[in-house]
C-alpha cells in the first residue's frame, strides 16, 4: 500500500469531509432552481405557491438542527459508553462508522439545502418554474431524510453496545490478519537476524508508534541510491530516538538517509493498517476489563477468548505464497509468540482466579497447538503453561486447581 492511498484511506474514514461534501450538495441543490428556466425548458404539470414550499423548508430547517443536535449527543454517549465498557481504543472503530457519516451528512446536507432555499425563496430569486423545481427537489430530500431515519433508528438500538463494538474489533483485526496473510512480507523478501556487513542503521530519531510503512516509496528509493534495506521492526511497534526502524547496505548520504526515514510514519497511537497485533490487544483489553472487580462480566471476557482463539486459528492456517515485488527490501515477519501474548496474556492475567476462565484458555490453547506451524504451536504451548502457573497459585478452591490440573494433564499428556 503506498502512503497515497493509504492517507485517502484514513481521510475517508473521517466524517468531516462527507459533512462538506453534503453541504456543498445543498447549496448546488438548492440554488439549481434558480436556473431551472434554462436547463428545464418544459413546463411542470403543477403550480406550486411560494408559502407551499417555504413551510416545508423551515419544517426540514427546524426539524434537521433538532435531529442532528439529538444525534451527535446520542454518538457522543455512544463513545462514551464504549469508553467505559468496553475500551477507549474501540472508540477509533466507531468514530468511523459508516452509517453514522452517512447518515449525520445527510441531515447536516438537508438543513444547509433547506436554509439556502428559504434565503433564495424570499429574496423572489425563483419563478413559477423554479419553484416547481424547488418543490420536486424538496420532496425528494424529506424522502431521502425518512430513509436514513429508519436506518439511524435501527442503527442506534446497538451503537455503543458491548457486543456490537467488539464484532467490530474482531472484524477489523480480521481485516488485517487477512491482509497481512496475503502479503506476509509486504511484497518484500522475509528478513531474519543475520545482516550482511556494513550495513547502517537508520535510527527513528522520534518515539510513538509505527504506524505506517510506504514499501513501495522505499524501495523506489533503493532501486535509484543503489541500496538495499533490511527493516526489523513492522507497524505497532514503540519506538524509541534509538530504535532502528532499518538496516542500509551500500552507500548512503544524509538527504538519502532523510528520505528514507520520510517513508516511516510514526505518531501517538496505534491503527488497525497494518498492525493485526493491536486488533489482538484491543480484544484482551476488552476481556482484561470484562474481568475486573468494577465490571465484574467473566460472559464477555470467556466471549473474547472464543474470538481470538478463531482469529489466531485463522493466522495458524498459513501464509499465502507471494510474489515478491519489491527485491531489494527485506522485512522481518511478524512472530507468533507475540501475537499469542497479545492474544491471552491479559485475561490468564486478570483471569488467574476464576476457574471458567482458565479451562476456556487450556481448551482454545490446546485446539491452537493442534495446527499451524512448529513456532506457532511452541506458542500456543507457551501459553498454556503460563496460564497454568499462574492459576495455581490464584485458585484458592482445591476443587477448581484440582480440574484444571486434570484439564491440563489431559491436554499435554
Amino acid at each position: 500500500m503506498q502512503y497515497g492511498t493509504w492517507l485517502l484511506s484514513r481521510i475517508r474514514r473521517q466524517l468531516w469531509w462527507q459533512a462538506i461534501l453534503s453541504v456543498v450538495l445543498g447549496i448546488a441543490t438548492a440554488l439549481i432552481a434558480t436556473v431551472s428556466d434554462r436547463f428545464f425548458p418544459w413546463s411542470l404539470p403543477i403550480e406550486v405557491s411560494r408559502e407551499a414550499v417555504d413551510s416545508l423548508l423551515n419544517i426540514i430547517a427546524s426539524s434537521m438542527l433538532a435531529v442532528t443536535t439529538f444525534s451527535l449527543g446520542a454518538v457522543t454517549s455512544a463513545f462514551g459508553a464504549a469508553t467505559s465498557n468496553v475500551t477507549p481504543r474501540a472508540t477509533k472503530l466507531l468514530m468511523e462508522d459508516k452509517v453514522t457519516h452517512n447518515v449525520l451528512s445527510t441531515f447536516i446536507g438537508s438543513f444547509i439545502f433547506s436554509i439556502v432555499g428559504i434565503i433564495v425563496l424570499r429574496t423572489g430569486s425563483y419563478g413559477d418554474e423554479g419553484r416547481a423545481v424547488l418543490f420536486v427537489i424538496t420532496i425528494l430530500v424529506i424522502a431521502l431524510i425518512v430513509v436514513q431515519l429508519l436506518r439511524w433508528i435501527n442503527h442506534l438500538i446497538s451503537l455503543g453496545r458491548v457486543g456490537t463494538t467488539i464484532d467490530r474489533v474482531e472484524a477489523a483485526t480480521r481485516e488485517a490478519i487477512e491482509l497481512r496473510l496475503s502479503v506476509p512480507y509486504l511484497g518484500a523478501n522475509p528478513c531474519d537476524d543475520t545482516l550482511p556487513a556494513g550495513a547502517t542503521p537508520i535510527l527513528s530519531g522520534q518515539i510513538g508508534y509505527l504506524q505506517f510503512v510506504d514499501i513501495s516509496a522505499l524501495s523506489r528509493l533503493c532501486e535509484t541510491h543503489g541500496l538495499t534495506a533490511y527493516l526489523p521492526v513492522n507497524a505497532g511497534s514503540f519506538c524509541y530516538e534509538d530504535t532502528v526502524l532499518m538496516y542500509a547496505v551500500g552507500p548512503l548520504d544524509n538527504e538519502t538517509r532523510s528520505r528514507l526515514l520520510d517513508q516511516f510514519v510514526i505518531a501517538a497511537t496505534r491503527t488497525f493498517d497494518q498492525d493485526p497485533r493491536f486488533g489482538l490487544a484491543v480484544m484482551a483489553e476488552v476481556a482484561s476489563r470484562a474481568l475486573s472487580p468494577a465490571t465484574n462480566d467473566p460472559g464477555t471476557a470467556l466471549d473474547v477468548i472464543g474470538r481470538q482463539t478463531r482469529l489466531l486459528a485463522q493466522w495458524g492456517k498459513g501464509r499465502e505464497d507471494a510474489e515478491v515485488e519489491y527485491p531489494n527490501l527485506y522485512v522481518s515477519p511478524l512472530s507468533d509468540a507475540d501475537l499469542f501474548e497479545d492474544a491471552f496474556m491479559l485475561p490468564a492475567r486478570d483471569g488467574a482466579h476464576l476457574i471458567e476462565i482458565q479451562l476456556r484458555l487450556q481448551k482454545s490453547l490446546f485446539a491452537l497447538q493442534q495446527s499451524g506451524s512448529p513456532a506457532f504451536r511452541a506458542a500456543a504451548r507457551q501459553q498454556a503453561e503460563m496460564a497454568y502457573q499462574r492459576a495455581k497459585i490464584a485458585l484458592t478452591a482445591p476443587c477448581d486447581l484440582q480440574r484444571l490440573e486434570s484439564e491440563f494433564a489431559e491436554d499435554h499428556k
